[in-house]
């Protein structure tokens, strides 16, 4: 395995451009098995997850290229409705082929999805949505095994749970409705811009689906779906930790070609830090401050701030004036990154769903290992904001969600190279 050394204390400086946002695209390539025709997707960035994402599709019997960006699914010979665990041990995304394969072809025997170790993540509402589209699921050795008793019809269908709105669900159940019989409304339904993308995907292949952006979502079903091109949106996700990293290494960074819109809660409680932000209509730059003040974070599902920063977050909190208190209420255990960050001299302790960061004045170098995609990006952050060097093993969960991570970070200046782990 490799490891990340980080020489910390650079100042960052420059730009980069946003890459396509995972969390769109895997729905999106899943999505393009429904349809007759074949579509092509751009904007999709080089990652391990989009890699995994592709070897099933060509498992699964599609043709697909993947060349400077751009991805064509061609679905036509797909013959297997099957998804084996060796493909999908991994990638907890993979579960979004789950709706397109039972439109397909009625079928589908899934094996339970991996990813990331960051709490409980049930697929109840997955089977809850399937179920009232005439779906019979079972589960057995591992496998979500499923059937469309006849032709899947539309239903009312409400998608809460216990933590709320679920996107890979909502996908699921998306796809699914978008030909089944009849209509279909989704209430609670994930309002993600994600969930917004592979929406507008498939009106782009010929569904028919009022409500886009928001908890109500009509689907009216349509026999058949055609392939399509579409450009996915920017990565929010990479686009915050980028700003994140100028922050803390009290530099001046702008990230281009990305939606602001997308990211309010997370550029508010930037604001109330005390650091400066200019944003336009896709661009936004983050202007850092040798002092920074504390705020109060409570992660929750889209517009609220993305569970999926708060690691960053945490990282960038852990050298503010004064206390942070951050709330996790998307993945209440999703803290497993505290202990690392706390070798490195941050002063952070738990309490329950709550972790409560005393900010200090520096941060030293130390050798500590990633546990998950974005705890490794906020120990890179953390790094690069240290006084001396940073080891950081296990690096390969970046790579599942950051496309060019380190060259990006170079272009704006870091001291940061990859080497094999002696460990």
């Amino acid at each position: 395995m490799d490891r990340f050394v980080i020489e910390g204390g650079k100042i960052l400086k420059g730009s980069v451009t946003a890459s396509g946002a995972k969390n769109s695209v895997l729905p999106i390539l899943a999505a393009s098995i429904m349809a007759k025709g074949a579509s092509v997707i751009h904007s999709v960035p080089d990652l391990q997850d989009v890699r995994t994402m592709l070897k099933i599709l060509q498992y699964l019997g599609a043709k697909v290229s993947f060349k400077n960006g751009t991805v064509e699914v061609d679905p036509q010979a797909v013959n297997k409705n099957d998804a084996p665990y060796e493909f999908v041990k991994t990638m907890r995304a993979s579960i979004s082929l789950l709706g397109p394969m039972l439109a397909r072809s009625g079928k589908a025997k899934f094996s339970l999805p991996g990813g990331c170790i960051i709490g409980p993540r049930p697929i109840d509402l997955h089977i809850k949505g399937l179920q009232k589209l005439g779906v019979d699921i079972k589960i057995e050795d591992g496998y979500v095994i499923a059937e469309t008793k006849g032709k899947l019809k539309g239903d009312y269908i409400f998608l809460g749970g216990a933590f709320g709105s679920s996107v890979l669900a909502t996908a699921n159940v998306m796809c699914a409705a978008a030909v089944a019989k009849g209509t279909t409304v989704i209430e609670f339904a994930a309002c993600e811009p994600e969930i917004s993308d592979l929406a507008n995907f498939l009106v782009k292949m010929g569904a028919r689906i009022e409500g886009i952006g928001s908890p109500c979502l009509v689907i009216k079903g349509v026999k058949s779906l055609r392939g399509a091109e579409h450009r996915v949106i920017p990565d929010r996700i990479e686009t915050g930790t980028f700003l994140l990293a100028g922050a803390i290494t009290r530099g001046c960074v702008a990230v281009e070609k990305c939606q602001p819109i997308h990211l309010g809660a997370f550029l508010e409680k930037m604001s109330e830090t005390g650091i400066e932000i200019c944003a336009g209509k896709d661009f936004i730059e983050i202007k850092g401050k040798n002092e920074w003040k504390s705020t109060d974070v409570v992660t929750l599902a889209y517009p609220g701030f993305p569970t999926d920063l708060q690691a960053q977050m945490m990282a960038f909190l852990s050298l503010a004036d004064g206390v942070s208190i951050i709330t996790e209420k998307v993945f209440p255990e999703r803290f497993i990154h505290v202990g690392e960050l706390n070798r490195l001299g941050a002063s952070i302790s738990l309490d329950g769903s709550k972790a409560i960061v005393k900010g200090v004045k520096n941060l030293f170098g130390a050798r500590v290992m990633a546990s998950d995609l974005r705890a490794s990006a906020a120990l890179v952050l953390a790094g690069l904001a240290a006084e001396g060097t940073t080891h950081i093993s296990r690096i390969y969960h970046l790579f599942r969600g950051y496309h060019k991570f380190e060259e990006k970070l170079m272009s704006l200046g870091a001291e940061i190279k990859r080497e094999k782990d002696t460990i």
